[in-house]
């Protein structure tokens, strides 16, 4: 009876350890981290704003900012959404290539391009705040 207590006291050991272990949180972070993120977040909403508001995405002189001030009525909150132009529902990131071929006359970016990831940091920046509402026209 004594080796079956042993074994059970270091099962419920285990466990506890275990316990102890998964109870610190992903989300522990310091305030030092929280700044370094921030302004690494902002520096990438500066370069989006800069690339808006630049013609140099297109060919044709356009700029981002021409139809859309201030990112007005992109309304990056109800993404995933269909989209009338391009017949299906559609992430943010593939409007904006529409926008870049079509009125800019300029080459599309891949999702994970950095100017793409800017401009999409830029938007978002632009309506925080906003109630998130996927597929909503």
């Amino acid at each position: 009876m004594f080796a079956y207590q042993k074994k059970s006291i270091v099962l419920v050991l285990r466990i506890a350890a275990l316990a102890a272990a998964s109870s610190a949180s992903a989300d522990e972070f310091s305030d030092a981290d929280l700044q370094r993120w921030q302004q690494q977040f902002m520096s990438t909403v500066t370069q989006g704003r800069g690339l808006w508001t630049s013609p140099t995405l297109g060919t044709n002189g356009v700029a981002c900012a021409q139809c859309h001030p201030n990112a007005a009525n992109t309304h990056p909150e109800t993404y995933p959404k269909f989209q009338k132009q391009i017949g299906k529902v559609i992430a943010l990131w593939e409007m904006i290539n529409w926008c870049l071929r079509n009125p800019l006359e300029g080459q599309p970016l891949a999702a994970d391009d950095s100017k793409m990831i800017a401009l999409q940091a830029y938007v978002t920046y632009e309506r925080r705040g906003v109630k998130l509402e996927p597929g909503k026209h």
